[in-house]
């Protein structure tokens, strides 16, 4: 009689207990609370769970409720009730069209959500019609086959943890070490097959980086493998939610790495592709976007280890923003540097190792920074311009030219005789003609001028280098070989002079030099000079 008032009252105590607890659907938090509260082993009460199901009959509305539950736990989804909304009408939609829907985890199952109905909340119709493939793929049929063979010693506990589990989990971290072998084979052969297809080239450092890449990817692989397999173990829900965040934080971890050795990759076929092309400025972008690039991939990297970690990253994001907002006007010169330097790389006004001059600065091109172009004068100091100025200013660019133009006027003694001026133009142009650095095909050598003191003859040459140290050893050798010409037929460069004609002085000699004007003669000059100033650069 005592045992049987014992079992009434028991039974009258745990009837009271699940009639405190009432189905609550006025809210977001409200609904998903009801469901999972009377889903629990102390609670257990599936019939009030299922009310947060509309519209299906009870027994499948349980099946439904029952398979949402055991979906979050087996992908380790902990639900934190402090940031579920308690409004009524909350809405997620900004905009003239209201969406009274909350979606429980947007990143990772972003199927699962309540939505508004009438007055009362509920799991949504996109969930319910979702929610069978949702359990097949975090419980595969084929693992589920293998519980039906666990024999009865296989459920005994170590721990806290069925031996069955224990084995299957090192099964099938054995068999994801296998995956992350062969998986690395073949990435790194796939890899460079794409490597060779688009470079054509078989660079060994390219070769060393696409190795290093082949592991993340093969890791990636094999997390992947665990994270399909895993839920199927059946663990509880603390375990899975281990698990599954060390598994996410290892998967960030390695596409971080991915991204960082895809960027290098890309980087040097990119800097390969600016070895071939004339210009410098395209080389001295690789540093700048290698730089850019991988911030990009270490930023976004930390956002999501930030979401994993339970931060809200549009805190992070906004504080950013604000913070970048403050240093830009507080640092509006280096902004403005910046824009330069895009501007710079767009519009290419120059390339490295270009001869320029800018405002009062003349010299080489050596590098473009974010901030400031670095240019090496004649004297071989350093000018440090802002790309915000050198983008405003005009630029004149010699290293565009298609030739150096080289323009100069000889003057000769004015008692120099006609047929010795016609043979010194004739030996100048024929000496440009043999001259292997100069546009033998666009030249001007001709007398055309009285100077105060010297008959003018202008010559009008272009030097086919570009370079300014090229430049100068042609004129020097264009130079000597004038000079030899000059000597050779006796015509005598004039310099600043006065004359004083006396006539019919006694006893006194005229001073005009004797030039030798024999045609003879002077073919043999020009033949002689320009044969020897071709047979010494040919040396």
């Amino acid at each position: 009689m005592r045992n049987l008032l014992f079992i009434f009252l028991s039974i009258t105590t745990f009837t009271f207990a699940q009639n405190t607890e009432k189905v609550n659907l006025s809210n977001p938090n409200a609904t998903i609370y009801t469901h999972l509260y009377f889903l629990q082993s102390d609670s257990y009460f599936p019939k009030k769970a299922a009310k947060t199901i509309n519209g299906l009959p009870e027994d499948l509305a349980i099946k439904k409720a029952k398979r949402i539950k055991q979906v979050l736990d087996g992908k380790g989804l902990f639900v934190d009730f402090s940031k579920i909304p308690t409004n009524p009408n909350y809405n997620d939609t900004i905009g003239y069209v209201k969406s009274y829907k909350y979606v429980l985890f947007p990143n990772r199952m972003p199927l699962i959500s309540v939505e508004k109905t009438d007055k009362n909340w509920h799991y949504s119709e996109e969930t319910i019609q979702n929610i069978d493939a949702l359990y097949n793929e975090v419980y595969p049929w084929y693992v589920r086959k293998i519980q039906d063979f666990v024999p009865d010693a296989g459920h005994k506990k170590l721990f806290g943890i069925e031996l069955w589990q224990i084995l299957m989990s090192l099964i099938l971290f054995g068999i994801a070490f296998v995956i992350y072998f062969i998986c690395k084979w073949i990435s790194y052969f796939i890899l460079r097959k794409v490597q060779y297809r688009i470079t054509h080239s078989k660079n060994a450092e390219i070769n060393s980086f696409l190795k290093k890449l082949a592991h993340p990817i093969s890791l990636l692989v094999g997390i992947w493998f665990i994270e399909t397999i895993f839920p199927s173990l059946k663990f509880g829900l603390h375990v899975n939610k281990w698990v599954f965040l060390i598994l996410n934080i290892a998967a960030t971890v390695f596409w971080i790495y991915v991204f960082l050795k895809l960027v290098k990759v890309v980087m040097r076929i990119y800097s390969e592709f600016t070895e071939r092309t004339h210009g410098r400025l395209d080389d001295q972008l690789v540093p700048i976007l290698h730089k850019f690039l991988t911030g990009i991939v270490l930023f976004l990297g930390f956002l999501k280890l930030l979401t994993l970690l339970g931060i809200d990253t549009t805190a992070v994001i906004a504080g950013v923003s604000i913070g970048g907002l403050a240093l830009a006007l507080a640092s509006q010169d280096t902004v403005k540097n910046l824009i330069g330097t895009v501007m710079i790389f767009l519009d290419k006004p120059f390339h490295i190792g270009d001869w320029v001059e800018a405002d009062s600065i003349s010299g080489e091109v050596e590098e473009v920074g974010f901030r400031s172009t670095r240019i090496r004068g004649v004297d071989t100091s350093i000018y440090q311009i802002p790309n915000s100025k050198l983008a405003e200013i005009t630029i004149n660019n010699k290293g565009l030219r298609l030739f150096r133009r080289y323009n100069t006027q000889l003057g000769i003694r004015y008692d120099t005789p006609p047929e010795l001026i016609e043979a010194f133009v004739k030996g100048v142009r024929e000496i440009i003609i043999a001259h292997p650095e100069t546009r033998s095909e666009s030249y001007n050598v001709e007398f055309n001028g009285f100077g105060d003191s010297a008959l003018l003859i202008l010559v009008n040459v272009y030097f086919k280098s570009l370079e300014w140290g090229v430049e100068q050893s042609s004129k020097h050798k264009f130079h000597i070989a004038i000079v030899k010409l000059a000597k050779a037929l006796g015509v005598e460069f004039a310099f600043p002079s006065s004359t004083i004609m006396i006539e019919q002085f006694p006893d006194k000699k005229s001073v005009d030099l004797a030039y030798n004007t024999n045609p003879e003669n002077i073919n043999t000059s020009i033949t002689k000079v320009v044969e020897e100033f071709t047979k010494n650069h040919l040396k």
